[in-house]
């Protein structure tokens, strides 16, 4: 027969070992960060590409694809959806005005408000941008197996949502 503080001593190193066991290792820690900072950079150099290739800066890249899902949309939504400033905002607006991507309406039911709608050259646009995005993302699908797609589809869900878990954390 064990004696009881024997046994309180076993189970107690047993937890510690499975919490050792849990715990990210430093060298594992490390690798995420290289990993994520490397994915950031490959991101990065992809959006720039893409901002070369249609002749947008990033901001309006960012606000055009913004319509996407959306008909018409008011400065201050952009704001809000972009987490700039709404002077910002306005010089980004003017620039898509400029280029014609993007069009000025005011808002038959309140004169104070200004709606934003893409034109057909900005809907061709955006059209041509998800197109480029979409051709991207198939080849990169196209790398892997079909069963490694499945895994990294659903580590990369995994990933979003431990990643969103901490954010949460931080507000």
């Amino acid at each position: 027969m064990t004696p009881p503080l024997f046994g309180n001593i076993v189970h107690a190193m047993n937890l510690i070992g499975e919490t050792l066991q849990n715990q990210a290792s430093a060298n594992q820690v490390v690798r995420f960060q290289d990993l994520i900072a490397n994915l950031f950079q490959c991101c990065q150099e992809r959006l720039q590409y893409q901002c070369e290739r249609f002749g947008l800066l990033d901001a309006e890249l960012r606000c055009l694809s913004l319509f996407g899902e959306e008909r018409y949309l008011t400065p201050k939504g952009i704001a809000s959806k972009m987490n700039l400033v709404k002077s910002r905002i306005s010089k980004i607006v003017s620039g898509l005005v400029h280029k014609e991507l993007i069009q000025k309406i005011p808002d038959p039911e309140d004169s104070r408000v200004t709606l934003l709608s893409l034109t057909a050259k900005g809907q061709s646009k955006l059209n041509d941008i998800n197109k480029f995005l979409n051709d991207m993302h198939m080849e990169v699908l196209q790398q892997m197996e079909p069963e490694q797609r499945k895994t990294m589809i659903t580590n990369l869900e995994l990933l979003k949502a431990s990643m969103e878990s901490i954010k949460e954390l931080m507000v």
